[in-house]
């Protein structure tokens, strides 16, 4: 199962509830725990899991390298870059790599072949351990626009036997959306604030587009009104569950300290949040399954 924890804005503890349920999944739980931190432009995860990292790999993206032998500076490669990435100038091409996408277009038009690729460097992935938790992070590199490739490959390492907690990067950019692809249910961690209420509008938007089960979590509970409440009544979005605003987690936060080590009555709650998540996403296949019978039904009654 693979478990994506969102939210529509910074700051509302997405990465402590992350953790926490892998670290409580870890300890109750038989099956294999991999924890990917997507969060490629500033992960934090690993400052509380503190893995052992084993191994680094760096990951790259394909630009051209035009072969100015061949070239006749025909404008094809420039005409059918969707991205603006390459300029024909007289007897020169101007190659933008920060505008490029990797898309292999340029390469695949040339009617001279005088396009070839190279591998432009745009950040590194991080593997290790934690426990009994497998453990990956995405470091994009300083300066570096696109963080989509990074995901991406982070993504390709996920192991599909086992669960799968993958931290989500804050809002709803294509980074966001390329973590949570594929993923069986999102929480979305917010607060009861007007900015808390107004970000998981938006989230909610977003993974509904994408046809992911989701759920709610409060964090924080109690210092704002009941707007969240309404809004997931209103729209029918279970509260799975809610953290309390409480000085001595946001002090452990500080220093690095998971949820479930200042209280370990958060290990039960966190394991009792994974039993509501199995149940929802059950039932959610569930109704997917009934849809595509009647769909499969409703095709031979027109055929016929």
């Amino acid at each position: 199962m693979i478990i994506s924890v969102a939210s529509g804005k910074g700051g509302t503890g997405k990465t402590t509830v992350a953790v926490g349920l892998a670290l409580s999944l870890a300890d109750k739980s038989a099956e294999r725990i991999q924890f990917i931190d997507c969060d490629v432009e500033e992960p934090n995860a690993f400052l509380f899991l503190k893995p052992e990292i084993s191994h680094s790999s760096p990951v790259g993206l394909p630009i051209p390298k035009i072969d100015y032998s061949k070239c006749t500076f025909c404008g094809k490669c420039a005409e059918v870059c969707a991205y603006k990435a390459i300029a024909v100038v007289r007897n020169q091409v101007l190659l933008f790599p920060e505008l490029c996408h990797g898309c292999g277009a340029c390469t695949f038009f040339c009617p001279e072949k005088a396009v070839a690729e190279e591998e432009m460097e745009i950040g590194k992935i991080d593997e290790g351990s934690s426990g009994r938790i497998e453990f990956l992070q995405g470091r994009l590199n300083i300066g570096e626009p696109k963080a989509t490739p990074l995901i991406r490959a982070l993504k390709g390492r996920i192991n599909p036997h086992g669960i799968t907690i993958i931290d989500v990067p804050p809002g709803t950019s294509c980074q966001v959306i390329e973590s949570v692809k594929g993923s069986d249910f999102s929480l979305l961690v917010t607060e009861p604030t007007p900015f808390g209420l107004n970000d998981l509008i938006l989230a909610v938007e977003t993974i509904r587009k994408l046809r992911i089960p989701l759920g709610v979590i409060i964090n924080r509970d109690g210092i704002g009104d009941n707007s969240i409440d309404e809004y997931c009544e209103k729209e029918n979005i279970p509260i799975l569950m809610r953290i309390p605003m409480d000085r001595n987690i946001a002090i452990a936060y500080s220093k690095g300290i998971p949820v479930i080590q200042v209280n370990s009555h958060y290990k039960n709650r966190f394991h009792e949040l994974y039993q509501k998540i199995f149940e929802l996403s059950k039932k959610d296949m569930t109704e997917k399954e009934l849809k595509e019978k009647l769909r499969l039904r409703t095709s031979k009654d027109e055929e016929v």
